[in-house]
């Protein structure tokens, strides 16, 4: 799930204060994100038959002849604060010759989710969780996802294991993929564990509690800080977003908080990239397709050239992960109050990853911002289709059974996950746009400093630096493109469709 900070950002013109406003802020806002959802095809609600599947499901799957005991390892989930559904956990164990072994647990969610069932059908139609600033929608009931499903604290679960080991420079050694019978030990949270962790804040204190775990954490955060170091050096893009998560007080929308990445959520990014690389690379030495995640080389390089070029950098004429990265680690030094702007016109042009069809000695496209060439999408079943997918084709090569689904079928499912992806993202920004708009509602013409996040024949879209939130540019947007910054007057805003209006000053 997205991270989530402390940090507030506020328009320079603060809002009324919302608690004057005899509306139901929360109850709005679900309500608007129930309607996109069915504007844009998705299914909010389960069907009779799929809630019928959960009624007979009495409790969390049992281990089976060839599932391992791994349930005395310090095993630790580490998400958000608010998080129920937990996918994965991870623990660490130091070898000889300063090797140092990585196990990454998913949770089997195919045990209770079989192929065709109800319940795999809501969740193939949808293909995700979509997360609005009120109201979760599940891609499973949470009776699963957050519960039988779901790698709770003092649980014992199966769990699919990635199993790592790492040389002493941070290169893989080895690794195999098998089923084990796991234990939380501890449910830690992303921004408690990145303070202590970066020495800005005490240790949690589910950490002290379980003798060991502290210096388990560690070994593990040093293993991804060489993985990232690891994959900069191949061309991983360093970028800085700036997401905002509502905040309510009682039911009124109070503000937006900046969510911000810290050393948990690089440690769990990490670990979760190198299990995902793993699951590709073992699917491919099984002599099986899989479902690969690819981001292509960027079709818009000229414009991050011109961008280059305007900050008197120079880029090369084809694309270059490596020379990318290069440049933005000057920016991010050279100028760090505005590499977030830079970050999101790079993000813009660089494109949307997608769902491929890769078949035994297909060649894979690699994804261009990770700088990983074998990728998949492996460690979020509760709330991810694709994941659920890979997660039956591993249980088939790890059992030695027949592929579940044709090459047909993953060529479509491919598309459609892809599809729902983009159709949920529309989904989730327009509620934001919404919740922004409540903010923004009594600030008609107000004045922002802006950053075009989008230009062509569709329309031009800015972002406001004080509010990490987009708009439409109504006004004075010709010539203008990805990039360019400007001072917008807000003109008009609609909550019911999440519109925020800007004319160029």
């Amino acid at each position: 799930m997205k991270p989530t900070g402390d940090a507030q950002i506020r328009p320079t013109n603060p809002p009324k204060p919302l608690s004057a406003q005899p509306s139901n802020d929360r109850l709005t806002l679900a309500n608007i994100a129930r309607q996109v959802m069915l504007d844009r095809g998705f299914e909010p609600d389960f069907s009779v038959a799929a809630r019928q599947q959960l009624v007979a499901i009495s409790g969390p799957a049992v281990a089976t002849n060839g599932v391992r005991d791994l349930r005395d390892r310090l095993w630790a989930s580490i998400d958000n604060d608010s998080s129920r559904d937990l996918d994965q956990l991870s623990v660490a164990e130091s070898l000889p010759a300063g090797q140092v072994r990585i196990l990454v647990a998913v949770a089997d969610v195919d045990a209770l989710v079989p192929k065709d069932s109800p319940l795999d059908a809501h969740a193939a139609h949808n293909t995700t969780s979509i997360y609005t600033p009120a109201a979760i929608f599940p891609m499973l009931p949470e009776q699963l996802s957050t519960n039988l499903t779901s790698l709770n604290e003092g649980e014992d679960r199966i769990a699919i294991v990635v199993d790592m080991v790492f040389a002493k420079d941070g290169s893989l050694a080895s690794s195999e993929v098998y089923r084990a019978r796991v234990h939380n030990r501890a449910k830690l949270a992303y921004n408690s564990v990145g303070a202590w962790l970066a020495g800005t804040g005490p240790a949690p204190q589910r950490i002290g509690q379980v003798p060991g775990l502290d210096a388990n954490l560690r070994l593990q955060d040093s293993v991804a800080q060489q993985l990232t170091g690891l994959r900069h050096q191949h061309g991983a893009l360093t970028l800085e977003t700036l997401e905002a998560q509502a905040v309510f007080a009682g039911d009124s929308l109070s503000t937006l908080e900046i969510n911000q990445t810290n050393r948990a959520t690089q440690l769990i990014e990490e670990l979760m990239v190198a299990a995902n690389a793993v699951v590709a690379r073992y699917l491919a030495g099984k002599n099986l397709p899989s479902l690969r995640r690819v981001l292509r080389d960027p079709e818009r390089w000229g414009r991050i050239v011109e961008l280059a070029a305007e900050l008197n950098e120079k880029l090369p004429d084809a694309p270059d992960a490596v020379a990318l990265q290069t440049f933005l680690i000057r920016r991010r030094d050279a100028a760090p109050e505005k590499f977030a702007d830079l970050s999101l016109a790079v993000i813009k042009l660089i494109g949307r990853g997608e769902y491929a069809l890769d078949l035994p000695g297909d060649k894979s496209s690699g994804h261009f911002a990770l700088a990983v060439k074998d990728y998949t999408h492996s460690t979020a079943p509760n709330r991810r289709f694709p994941d659920l997918l890979t997660q039956r084709f591993v249980k088939a090569a790890v059992a030695g059974g027949p592929m579940p689904y044709t090459n047909a079928e993953l060529t479509a499912l491919a598309k459609h996950c892809t599809d729902q992806e983009d159709a949920a993202n529309k989904v989730e920004r327009q509620v934001d746009k919404s919740a922004a708009a409540l903010l923004l509602s009594g600030q008609i013409g107000a004045q922002f400093d802006a950053i075009v996040t989008g230009a062509s024949g569709k329309g031009t879209w800015v972002r406001l630096q004080q509010m990490p939130t987009e708009g439409r540019l109504t006004a004075g947007f010709p010539g203008l493109n990805v990039g360019d910054h400007l001072r917008v007057r807000l003109v008009h805003t609609d909550v019911q469709r999440g519109f925020i209006d800007f004319a160029r000053i």
